[in-house]
């Protein structure tokens, strides 16, 4: 059985490619995300080569890995008007990786694959595409990304049109990204997650960001027309009274979360988990604790 796409590629593609056409995209959270990624690669104190990184904004992320990496360095995005620089540039899908098995020393990804239809398979894709014991690092949203949006929403529809349709995308909390690392079979994989709380003069101004960011409602089985004047008044009413920020003045709060993901290629030089049992002291002994036995 074929299981429908989450999200509509080609509109998502094209909002894209329109925010960047209309210049001053809002950036402040993939900038945040890549600065977390430059700290990461800081403490790894390793070169990697080829570097490739993935769906990022233009001019953001790969400008950012300029000093990472002896060798070349690879830009991917959907579309030549999502890519910028002076390295490597490749129109390709993350969900179908333009590079052969092993051809890989880091993948870096910045806030896009949330959007992927098929996210296993994209992540087994990446780690194909690594060298043993390359690397890749990803930021993605995560569930608790616009919240207060979701519920505001929600709310309006049901109480003025009888129910709800699909306007916020779901998103994946930080123990099923872990899992998906896990399975796509990453060795040591991390997620840990970063929750930015931005604050907006009017719920207005935080629908405006979206639009510029190319980040507004792409899912399939949203409502093919226009939501009405009334339900979005309504709507913007119900998250100013209940997501004041804690500032006052008449501004609101806005919740993003960054789960960030690392995971390595797999190889021998690499720790591996000691075998049940094998330990060679008590943990009852380290913590200076006395060591109750259940009853069988």
């Amino acid at each position: 059985m074929t299981v429908p796409d989450l999200f509509d590629a080609r509109l998502l593609r094209n909002r894209r490619e329109r925010a960047a056409r209309a210049g001053a995209m809002p950036d402040f959270l993939l900038r945040r995300a890549t600065e977390e990624i430059i700290d990461r690669l800081t403490a790894i104190a390793r070169q990697f080569s080829p570097v490739l990184t993935v769906g990022a904004a233009p001019g953001v992320l790969g400008d950012a890995l300029g000093g990472f990496g002896e060798g070349p360095h690879i830009e991917m995005a959907p579309s030549a008007a999502l890519l910028s620089g002076s390295g490597l540039r490749v129109c390709g899908e993350e969900e179908l990786l333009p590079f052969k098995d092993g051809s890989l020393g880091l993948i870096v990804s910045g806030l896009t694959l949330q959007s992927a239809n098929d996210l296993p398979g994209t992540l087994v894709q990446f780690r194909r595409a690594l060298k043993p014991d390359g690397l890749f690092l990803g930021a993605v949203l995560g569930g608790q990304t616009l919240a207060e949006l979701r519920e505001a929403l929600i709310e309006a529809e049901t109480e003025l049109e009888g129910g709800a349709s699909p306007r916020v995308a779901p998103m994946a909390d930080i123990r099923d990204y872990g899992a998906l690392l896990q399975r796509a079979g990453f060795a040591l994989p991390v997620a840990d997650a970063d929750l930015v709380t931005v604050t907006y003069a009017s719920p207005l101004n935080l629908l405006r960001d979206l639009r510029a960011m190319g980040a507004t409602n792409v899912l399939t089985a949203r409502r093919k027309t226009f939501l009405r004047r009334a339900t979005l008044l309504r709507a913007m009413e119900i998250y100013q009274e209940r997501f004041a920020a804690p500032a006052g003045g008449g501004r609101v709060r806005a919740s993003f979360e960054i789960i960030h993901l690392a995971g390595w290629g797999p190889h021998e030089s690499q720790q591996k988990p000691l075998k049940p049992g094998s330990a060679a002291a008590r943990l009852a002994d380290a913590l200076g604790a006395t060591e109750h036995r259940l009853k069988s």
